[in-house]
């Protein structure tokens, strides 16, 4: 996800509640550190999964072993992996989080390009049929970036539930998008959202408060369906928007407060990201490269 303007006004203009998450007085950096790296430990519901390397971006081709290294890193604390692509090397994903004991959240990423989405559709039926598919995600934002219509983001659902009845199939966006298109919700068997305070420029003490404020949007017309935040994370470095400040002492805090919040509400949450990854300056800026636990070498930040 990235900046945007509408979504930064409208939040400027709500008002969030302070969160409930720790004081950063009461911590000195150290301290602070050991309790990011205790919270680490702890585990969580699920992680999202940093795919390139440095020097490398979407469209080049990743070997399995690359994931398989990565995955490895990730296993010990995590349940779930979620994955973006089901080609181009995203398919040893599914298939290597499934062989280490991970559940998986697997996207098929749609664009524009028309022929590449047939790719991504077939590539992701197929991992679904080789059972290493527990959610299938059609799409990612999609509507958010003005990709693809409505109708034809749901025919890509309708034909991706029809194909794998036994696998909860669901689409991947900013929490808004559910509010403003219910039909979203009633093609959907789980409701896959994105929440990010950073992006509509919430000062770090309200960040948690304004993250339940987007799930409780959601939540209110999922009519009983589960919901899921499949992204929301906080980054360590890089340029500042609005209140919201790219620090390590906030990626820590966002961190801790994010896990505990979700711990105590039993509400599941993928954390973004894994690892950081250069390629994402081009899209978001410098502090698109700044939003993992670990950094581009593969090193825990804290």
């Amino acid at each position: 996800m990235s900046f945007r303007k509408e979504q930064f006004l409208q939040s400027n203009r709500a008002q969030h509640t302070q969160s409930d998450g720790i004081v950063l007085d009461s911590y000195n950096e150290e301290d602070l550190k050991q309790l990011w790296r205790d919270t680490l430990k702890n585990g969580q519901h699920g992680i999202c999964f940093s795919m390139y390397e440095d020097g490398q971006e979407p469209g080049d081709h990743i070997t399995e072993e690359q994931v398989e290294r990565r995955i490895k890193i990730l296993k010990p604390y995590t349940k779930w992996i979620r994955s973006f692509s089901c080609i181009e090397g995203n398919e040893f994903v599914a298939h290597t989080a499934h062989k280490h004991g991970l559940k998986t959240l697997v996207g098929a990423w749609l664009s524009d390009d028309l022929e590449k989405n047939e790719l991504e559709i077939e590539a992701l039926i197929d991992l679904a049929k080789k059972g290493v598919v527990d959610i299938a995600a059609v799409g990612n934002e999609v509507l958010y970036r003005n990709d693809l219509s409505v109708e034809q983001l749901l025919a890509y659902i309708k034909r991706v539930k029809e194909a794998i009845p036994d696998v909860p199939v669901g689409y991947v966006d900013a929490y808004y998008e559910f509010v403003v298109h219910p039909e979203l919700v009633e093609n959907s068997d789980v409701i896959l959202t994105n929440c990010y305070p950073y992006w509509e420029g919430t000062a770090i003490d309200y960040s948690l408060g304004h993250m339940n404020d987007m799930y409780h949007q959601v939540l209110n017309v999922c009519k009983g369906k589960r919901v899921i935040i499949t992204e929301t994370g906080w980054p360590s470095k890089g340029e500042s928007l609005g209140a919201a400040h790219s620090t390590e002492v906030n990626a820590m805090k966002y961190f801790i407060d994010t896990q505990k919040w979700s711990q105590k509400n039993k509400i599941d949450v993928f954390y973004f990201s894994s690892f950081d990854e250069s390629w994402k300056k081009g899209d978001e800026g410098e502090v698109g490269a700044y939003w993992g636990l670990w950094d581009k070498n593969e090193k825990l930040k804290f």
